[in-house]
């Protein structure tokens, strides 16, 4: 029997912008909370104008991270629309917010503040850099956040220039780590009654995650080198050229490159000392891509990779996106759902990628039009017709 989503019942204030809390909120609203997207009259989201491509007068890529919201415009430099803030926050369970640091205190809309309206509520920040520390008051973006924290030195060819991830990774992530700690701290506040300050900036979020090249680091004293698309530590785990395209090889353990060598018709390279074991294989990495190279390259993509997949070594095609779309497996699992937008039409999403058997995610609202929800909003805090208007008038909303 199917129950309501997880997180039904729940109030969230979304008012960050971009990316890494518009991504959070988006998931908590997947999930079955109420997000309530508050954003600037007349301007809204930045996301909102990060184009092309538009469609129906939105960005796509605002389109990506907003479905399950409800839009709320405010001004938050009118005093009105400060105690609507106020009035909202006092029936919330979560408050997201991105601004500059002690850019909300000024507005008496701190945490110190807040929490004296609401002692349950769960008080969420995203900076670039945190509230300690020498940078505490820098602003900054993802691409910095990569410079600065490492990534770009480790991406790349080894004799090319230091690259970004494309994707906004450090903003992805640091938006799953806020999630992560907000359902935290929604179940400390139920066992003890009251909310709590959650701060996750964004270059502790990619410090966290650089995981075993940091360790490597921290251990050995040593730089980490750019390897491109190789791994430094296990060797073959890299893109090489068949006769008609890419394939990524990814033989994490002797076994698998025992396999490899079986289906290349050269099983006494498994068994030489000098490729055996995956150390080896490091050792002399130039001798086995080189002979990888050269035997991958007689063969055709789709050969190589049916009968890799016979003999269970893990491989994949270099996909374009229309690939992706199109494989099988991606449309099995329903990875992409539409959602009906006021201007848009049906739209296309990449859906949530949790399952939740007896509580599942759902799509409730396509993107909100910027305000869209405003009237509806504010007639919930007890905000009549006549006010609506004088709001509008003064230029609160």
């Amino acid at each position: 029997m199917t129950r309501a989503p997880p997180l039904d019942g729940l109030r969230v204030v979304d008012l960050s912008r971009v990316l890494a809390g518009p991504y959070c909120t988006m998931l908590l609203g997947d999930l079955g909370a109420d997000v309530v997207k508050v954003e600037l009259p007349g301007q809204g989201d930045d996301t909102r104008r990060f184009g092309p491509p538009f469609k129906g007068g939105e960005s796509a890529y605002y389109l990506a991270i907003n479905r399950n919201k409800r839009s709320l415009t405010l001004n938050l430099k009118h005093p009105k629309a400060q105690a609507l803030l106020r009035k909202l926050v006092e029936r919330a369970d979560v408050l997201l917010e991105n601004f500059r640091p002690g850019t909300l205190e000024v507005m008496g809309l701190g945490w110190e503040e807040l929490q004296k309206t609401n002692p349950r509520l769960v008080y969420c920040t995203i900076s670039a850099f945190g509230s300690r520390g020498p940078y505490k008051d820098r602003p900054g973006y993802d691409f910095a956040v990569q410079a600065m924290g490492g990534l770009m030195s480790l991406t790349g060819e080894p004799d090319g220039e230091p690259m970004k991830v494309p994707i906004a990774i450090v903003d992805v992530t640091t938006g799953l780590y806020m999630l992560s700690a907000i359902l935290a701290a929604l179940r400390a506040r139920d066992r003890d009654g009251v909310g709590q300050r959650v701060e996750v900036p964004l270059l502790q979020s990619q410090l966290a995650w650089l995981i075993n090249v940091a360790s490597s680091y921290l251990v050995a004293g040593e730089l980490p080198q750019r390897h491109g698309n190789a791994h430094p530590s296990i060797v073959p785990y890299q893109v090489f050229p068949c006769r008609d395209g890419w394939i990524a090889l990814a033989v994490a353990n002797d076994g698998q490159f025992r396999k490899l060598c079986g289906v290349l018709g050269a099983p006494d390279w498994a068994d030489d000392a000098r490729f055996a074991t995956n150390p080896a294989r490091v050792a002399n990495r130039e001798d086995v891509v080189r002979m990888l190279t050269e035997r991958l390259a007689e063969w055709s993509l789709d050969e190589l990779l049916a009968a890799l997949d016979a003999a269970g070594v893990p491989a994949a095609p270099i996909n374009t996106l229309d690939r992706v779309f199109a494989d099988p497996q991606v449309q099995a699992t329903e990875a992409v759902i539409h959602a009906q937008h006021p201007t848009v039409g049906d739209l296309p999403l990449v859906r949530w990628p949790f399952e939740l058997e007896a509580t599942p995610a759902g799509l409730r609202r396509p993107p909100p039009l910027l305000g869209e929800h405003t009237d509806e909003l504010l007639r919930e805090l007890g905000v009549d017709d006549e006010e609506l208007a004088r709001l509008r008038a003064e230029g609160a909303i």
